[in-house]
């Protein structure tokens, strides 16, 4: 029998952006400003990454998901960020996750025992029983928050979020998918066509998911490009498919600037007749949104709907 250690593979650049959700351009900026990561070469020059640096690293990202500056973080052990996550993931509960949902435990609990299909199951009864503005409001919103809190406080592997992520988004497409759709207008007003996508540096899909479940729910014929797309291809495909809103989410790790930057060319590049939405908890949108820029949280969107119809029969 073989009692050697198992060898661990160091990881790509692609890899450790897959896994941790740091881009490849910020790996190397860290690399130069900070002396961390410190990336081994192959054969081909090319960057590796040692598993010690990955933890380290996913460690970082979470404690940036969770307001921190990486300059401030980056210098600590292993040790002392997982520490540091802790006690900010409870300080944030304390603060701003109230009131608490024990009753959505079990969901968590099904993901952390990894019984997949039956989570599945449990979501999938209740979204029939909820209906789905219901379930994405009252079910999911706190959920999703709830996972967040389990993976920054170290409970939640990526992995498992991972898992929890796929099996809810295989939930609410079967969900959105079933949703009848009309060929025009929604109980006689006007139906609204949306892009739905997220910027380049974008790499969370699930709030967009969440997105165009609630606008599809509210009659709006939704279309989603998925995540991570250049601004040029978005215009590109708000003309091409005749859209009247394009809607993006930008979560927490969005870098403000690139968001704004990001926004900013695509306001350029867009017919001036198409409005841009957003949705998320990226700081350009709280602090300074631009002036063109329809800031929405996830409960507003039937106003925002209903509200870009009584306009558009206004200018009819």
């Amino acid at each position: 029998m073989n009692t050697e250690a198992p060898l661990t593979v160091p990881s790509t650049i692609s890899d450790v952006e897959r896994d941790t959700g740091v881009a490849k351009e910020t790996l190397r900026v860290w690399e130069r400003r900070y002396d961390f990561p410190q990336p081994l070469r192959d054969p081909f020059g090319e960057r590796v990454y040692p598993t010690d640096q990955v933890v380290k690293l996913r460690l970082v990202k979470r404690l940036i998901d969770l307001g921190f500056r990486p300059g401030k973080v980056i210098g600590y052990s292993p040790e002392e960020l997982q520490a540091l996550a802790e006690k900010a993931a409870d300080n944030s509960k304390s603060r701003t996750r109230t009131p608490q949902h024990p009753e959505l435990q079990v969901y968590l609990d099904l993901c952390k025992s990894h019984q997949m299909d039956a989570l599945r199951r449990k979501l999938s009864q209740a979204l029939l029983v909820m209906g789905l503005k219901s379930f994405v409001i009252d079910l999911v919103t706190p959920l999703t928050v709830m996972v967040g809190d389990a993976w920054a406080s170290g409970r939640f592997a990526v992995f498992e979020e991972h898992l929890f992520a796929e099996s809810l988004q295989m939930v609410m497409r079967s969900a959105i998918f079933s949703v009848p759709q009309a060929n025009a207008n929604h109980n006689g007003a006007p139906r609204p066509r949306l892009l739905l996508t997220t910027l380049p540096q974008e790499r969370h899909g699930l709030g967009l998911l969440m997105a165009e479940a609630l606008f599809t729910a509210e009659g709006a014929h939704a279309i989603s490009l998925g995540t991570q797309t250049p601004v040029p291809d978005i215009a590109d495909a708000a003309h091409a498919l005749g859209v009247d809103i394009v809607a993006l989410s930008l979560s927490a790790s969005m870098n403000p600037r690139q968001a704004l930057d990001g926004l900013k060319e695509l306001r350029a590049r867009l017919p001036a007749a198409v409005e841009i939405w957003a949705g998320g908890h990226c700081a350009v949108l709280r602090k300074r949104p631009p002036p063109f820029l329809r800031v929405f949280d996830l409960p507003e969107i039937a106003a925002g709907i209903n509200d870009w119809r009584l306009r558009v029969r206004s200018q009819g």
